[in-house]
């Protein structure tokens, strides 16, 4: 009878670990070699959810690749290479109009102008970096359950947990360093997307949390199935459940957007938004003055309206040494039609200035300053003014308004005026909530050109109202000039880069959606009930 041995077995090694090493070679798992391509990729595909394309649904499959992606991977580190590669895709796709606006208009070369770029998208991938890395150190793992309620709960505390720091990840760089929440996904959920019914109760970072969840909800039901090898199996009833909660969750959206949270309230009023579509090279020089004043002069006279508003910085001169004749034409213009004239304009002087909306007409004159100033655009921030030396931006230190500043009483409504970056700001934008009536934004994104900016910025309008209840007017230098409904929907758009003014009919609303009253608290006490029932899940 032969003897066993004495030797122990040798301990075998992880096939699929990754940095596995086999003598002397490093090998990668199977999943890796193209793992990160293909998270750029989404990352970089998520771009077409948003506008002008607005394929809402795309941003479902890409979030739902990412998490089948992290689901495969084994360190925190992957995590983290994971969610930065698509977030480096997601942004360096989404917002390289930042180019534009420092190589084409900001005079820094182009290679300088491309490293900036690259740094900046670098340092947003940041955030989606953390989220992949938190994800696979927390989430809980697959196990042979064979109870169904059981691994469902597994399932469900998984696609919470990503929900969850998806959206954290999102609503801090929402307010980090000044903020940068621009393509915040919930913005690719505006109508007709049946997402957008969450938007008045949770905002922007909450709509964002369900499409992450949509997005998990989907991939776990392709894992399910794919790992299903009998229709009587239980995974495979367990992956049906993933798909019925997102049908719910559609569902449940598409039946929010059939309440109105807020109602008319005092007569229509006649506006006229006024899109010069002044080059933006020629908007600060001497010589051209006379002529950016004429022009809204004429589209002013030819439009008339109880409420005309012209953009941002649509007088490129100080209202201290604005022509007194001509502000007294515009007033008298607005006086016709017993209103008022809002416009954009730099008020102070060299050494202190503003970023202002001035009104003039029947009602005394008003005005409203910016407070949420843009980093290197309207201000430098500490420890960058070599990086401003190399940019030959006109009028880039802006003293900022206060933060509470009440509505502008004109033409009959109470107008919460904000401008350009500004209503990129939901929790701002209802400061000066449920007090308005009517909400107003003066543009001037001459500055990224014919980029995916200026579509981006009026989807971005759209969710503002869908948040207020209210009906959001945007008028712009070169687009996109718009009218916007309380339920978020474009009523009318100028075309970019004319020279035209959009007329119509419009109501302001009263009343508060949860989101006015309560902001994003309901959002920030979901995420964090979804951490901790993920976390005692994990522990079970």
């Amino acid at each position: 009878m032969p003897r066993a041995s004495t030797t122990p077995p040798e301990r075998p090694q992880p096939q699929d670990a990754p940095g596995a090493v086999h003598g002397q070679k490093r090998v990668l798992p199977p999943e890796g070699r193209w793992s990160l391509p293909i998270a750029a990729l989404l990352g970089a595909a998520s771009v077409a959810a948003f506008a002008p394309l607005a394929a809402f649904p795309l941003v479902w499959l890409t979030l739902g690749g990412l998490y089948a992606l992290l689901m495969r991977a084994r360190t925190v580190a992957a995590g983290a290479w994971l969610g930065g590669a698509f977030g480096f895709g997601f942004f360096g796709a989404g917002v390289s109009w930042v180019y534009v606006s420092l190589s084409v208009f900001g005079g820094m070369p182009a290679a300088a102008a491309a490293a900036a770029t690259l740094a900046f998208c670098a340092g947003l991938a940041l955030f989606p970096a953390a989220a992949g890395a938190l994800f696979v150190r927390l989430a809980p793992q697959p196990g042979d359950e064979r109870s169904l309620v059981r691994r469902a709960g597994l399932v469900f505390a998984r696609v919470g947990l990503f929900a969850a720091l998806w959206a954290l990840s999102e609503w801090l760089r929402g307010f980090l360093f000044t903020g940068f929440p621009w393509l915040a996904v919930g913005y690719a959920q505006t109508p007709p997307s049946p997402l957008a019914g969450f938007a008045p109760l949770f905002g922007v970072f909450g709509v964002g949390l369900l499409t992450a969840a949509l997005g998990g909800l989907l991939a776990e039901t392709l894992r399910g199935l794919a790992g299903a090898r009998r229709a009587a199996d239980r995974q495979a009833a367990a992956a049906g459940l993933p798909l019925v909660v997102a049908c719910l969750l559609l569902a449940g959206g598409a039946g929010l957007r059939t309440i109105e949270w807020t109602e008319p309230f005092g007569e229509p009023t006649s506006v006229a938004l006024l899109q010069g579509n002044v080059p933006l090279e020629m908007k600060w020089r001497p010589e051209r003055f006379a002529e950016s004043l004429d022009t809204y002069y004429r589209l002013a006279l030819e439009h008339p309206a109880r409420l005309t508003v012209l953009p941002e910085t649509a007088l490129p001169v100080f209202l201290e040494q604005a022509p007194r004749d001509y502000l007294d034409a515009l007033a008298a213009l607005a006086a016709r039609e017993q209103g008022d004239v809002l416009f954009g304009i730099a008020s102070g002087d060299s050494e202190r200035y503003m970023n202002t909306a001035v009104s003039v007409g029947v009602s005394p004159s008003q005005r409203y300053a910016k407070s949420h100033l843009v980093p290197f655009g309207e201000f430098t921030p500490p420890g960058f003014s070599w990086f401003m030396s190399a940019l030959s931006i006109p009028m880039s230190d802006f003293t900022p308004g206060t933060t509470t500043q009440p509505p502008l009483a004109i033409a009959g409504q109470q107008v919460a005026v904000n401008i350009c970056y500004e209503d990129v700001f939901g929790s701002e934008i209802i400061r000066a909530l449920p007090q308005a009536t009517l909400l107003v934004n003066l543009s001037n994104v001459a500055w990224f050109g014919d980029s995916l900016a200026p579509q981006q910025h009026l989807q971005i309008a759209q969710m503002r109202a869908l948040e207020s209840g209210r009906m959001m007017l945007r008028a712009t230098n070169t687009g996109m000039t718009a009218i916007i409904g309380a339920d978020g929907r474009v009523q009318a758009a100028l075309p970019t880069f004319t020279r035209d003014a959009l007329t119509g009919t419009v109501r302001g609303y009263r009343g508060s959606t949860p989101y006015v009253r309560f902001g994003d608290w309901p959002l920030l006490h979901l995420a964090l009930l979804l951490l901790i029932v993920a976390l005692a899940t994990r522990r079970r």
